[in-house]
């Protein structure tokens, strides 16, 4: 199944972030240890470019390993994040046109 994950962040949260950016970027890189498949994600940004949040979309057997991988995050576990929403996409989506996903499939 494949899902888009949005997590907001609490503002103000930059050197936090910096500080726990590392850990992030390897639970991404592992798929939290096999929980899930990062297809694609980043940073997302508000008007003035300051740090608002970040999405993914993944790939997991189901929502409760999604929302696993998620609340798994350095980020979530630091406290930066506000808020995790999980939306299903449907069975049709293209997931084959990101040629380079961010998790490698095991």
């Amino acid at each position: 199944m494949f899902f888009l994950m949005r997590c907001l962040h609490h503002a103000q949260q930059d050197i936090v972030r910096d500080a726990h950016r590392p850990a992030h970027r390897e639970w991404v890189r592992t798929g939290g240890d096999g929980l899930a498949v990062v297809l694609i994600g980043s940073a997302l940004l508000d008007d003035a470019g300051n740090g608002l949040g970040n999405f993914g979309v993944l790939e997991a057997a189901d929502l409760d390993q999604a929302r696993a991988f998620a609340e798994g995050d350095p980020f979530n576990q630091a406290g930066i994040v506000a808020s995790i929403e999980l939306t299903v996409l449907p069975d049709n989506f293209q997931a084959h046109r990101i040629v380079e996903p961010m998790t490698p499939r095991r």
